[in-house]
C-alpha cells in the first residue's frame, strides 16, 4: 500500500471525521486494515494489559443490521437539543454543516466496504472513574493511532458512538457473537477510502480558553 508520506503533524492535524467523502465503490483490502491495526497496537496499554479487540465486519447483511441500530440511535439523538453557543463560536457557526454531515452518514452507513467496532475486555457499566479511565485508556489511544494510520494510507472513517444507545450495544454483539457480558464495545469506525486526501486543520476555540495553568 502506497502511504501518502504525510509528516507527523500533518497526520495529526488534518485526520477529520470523514463522512460524506467516503468512498463507497472502492474496496478495501484486508491486508491495509491489518497494517493500520498492527500499528495500533504499539499503542499504550494500562498495566501492559493489551485487552482490546477489533471486530472487522464486511457482510453486507451484517453490516446492514449495524446500520439499522446505528439509525436507531441517530433517530433519537437527533431529537435532543444540542449545547448553546454565543455568537461568533465556530461550534455553533458550523452545526449545521455538523448536522447534515451526520444524517447523511447515517442514511449511507451500511456502504462503507468495511466497519471496525473496537472492544475492551471487561463491562465497563457503572464502574468508578478511575477503573473506567484506565480501561478506556487502554483502548481509545489504539483507535487513535488507527485512525492516524489510516488516514496516512489514504482511508478515512468517523468515531460514531450511536449504535450504543439503548439496547444498541447487545443486539449488535449478538448479531456479531460479541461476549456482551465479558467485552465492551467502544464504538463503530465506517472504513473506506477516501475522495481525495485533501484535508485542512479544523476549526477550533482559542487555547487560551480551555489551558489552565496550576489551577483552573
Amino acid at each position: 500500500m502506497t502511504s501518502l508520506n504525510l509528516s507527523a503533524d500533518e497526520v495529526l492535524t488534518t485526520t477529520r471525521s470523514v463522512r460524506k467523502r467516503l468512498d463507497f465503490d472502492k474496496p478495501v483490502e484486508r491486508s491495509v486494515v491489518e497494517e493500520c491495526l498492527n500499528i495500533a497496537m504499539q499503542a499504550p496499554t494500562g498495566s501492559n494489559s493489551q485487552g482490546w479487540h477489533f471486530v472487522i465486519v464486511e457482510d453486507a447483511d451484517k453490516k446492514k443490521a449495524i446500520a439499522d441500530i446505528y439509525r436507531d440511535g441517530w433517530n433519537k439523538y437527533a431529537t435532543l437539543q444540542g449545547p448553546t453557543y454565543a455568537e461568533g463560536d465556530t461550534r455553533g457557526e458550523r452545526r449545521d454543516k455538523v448536522v447534515d454531515s451526520a444524517s447523511y452518514l447515517a442514511e449511507n452507513l451500511e456502504r462503507a466496504p468495511l466497519f471496525l467496532i473496537p472492544c475492551i475486555e471487561g463491562r465497563l457499566d457503572n464502574l468508578p472513574v478511575v477503573g473506567g479511565a484506565g480501561s478506556w485508556g487502554s483502548l481509545l489511544p489504539a483507535v487513535w493511532s488507527f485512525m492516524l494510520a489510516a488516514r496516512n494510507r489514504g482511508l478515512g472513517s468517523a468515531w460514531t458512538t450511536l449504535h450504543l444507545m439503548g439496547d444498541g450495544e447487545k443486539r449488535a454483539a449478538d448479531i456479531l457473537g460479541i461476549p456482551f457480558d465479558k467485552v465492551t464495545q467502544g464504538g463503530l469506525f465506517p472504513i473506506a477510502y477516501t475522495v481525495g486526501t485533501d484535508f485542512k486543520l479544523a476549526k477550533r476555540q482559542p487555547l487560551a480558553d480551555v489551558l489552565h495553568w496550576d489551577s483552573w
